[in-house]
């Protein structure tokens, strides 16, 4: 499945009408300007992550998932390994996690990623407005050399 093969895909979610949640798209658009010359980098914002996305992910050696998080401290940033989720007797066709994805992957193309990741935010708020908490908009410039350095890590294959 590895033709046209991406060596590093980020993949954010989240929705920039809804305050925090567009955190995952702020950084997409950082990161597609940011890596621009690089062609072995390739960006996919969206507002909700969908199963038509597991071939991308198949296409790729590494995944870097990017979200907000309400289960973390607002403005905190967490850098964690995801892995396929457990089989599942149906399939939502809605909204898919990072799991659920990499398990897509696998399943359809035989072909997952060798490393996934999510870099995620904590959310202050998640109601309506395009702009971000305090805690979120403080977040940024850590947020962005992060992801800076975690693709500069998957790029030369360091451990992270």
């Amino acid at each position: 499945m590895r033709s046209s093969q991406v060596r590093i895909l980020i993949l954010a979610c989240g929705n920039t009408l809804r305050s925090d949640d567009g955190i995952g798209p702020w950084l997409a658009e950082w990161a597609e300007q940011h890596f621009s010359a690089q062609p072995e980098i390739r960006v996919i914002s969206r507002q909700q992550w969908t199963p038509d996305l597991a071939e991308d992910i198949a296409r790729s050696n590494s995944v870097l998932f990017i979200d907000c998080s309400v289960e973390s401290a607002p403005g905190s940033i967490n850098l964690i390994s995801v892995y396929p989720s457990v089989q599942t007797q149906s399939l939502a066709t809605h909204h898919q996690g990072a799991p659920e994805l990499l398990s897509l992957a696998r399943d359809l193309y035989d072909s997952p990623p060798s490393q996934a990741i999510i870099l995620t935010i904590g959310a202050g708020s998640i109601e309506l407005g395009e702009e971000f908490s305090e805690p979120v908009r403080d977040a940024l410039p850590s947020a962005c050399a992060l992801l800076e350095k975690t693709v500069q890590r998957l790029l030369t294959g360091s451990p992270l």
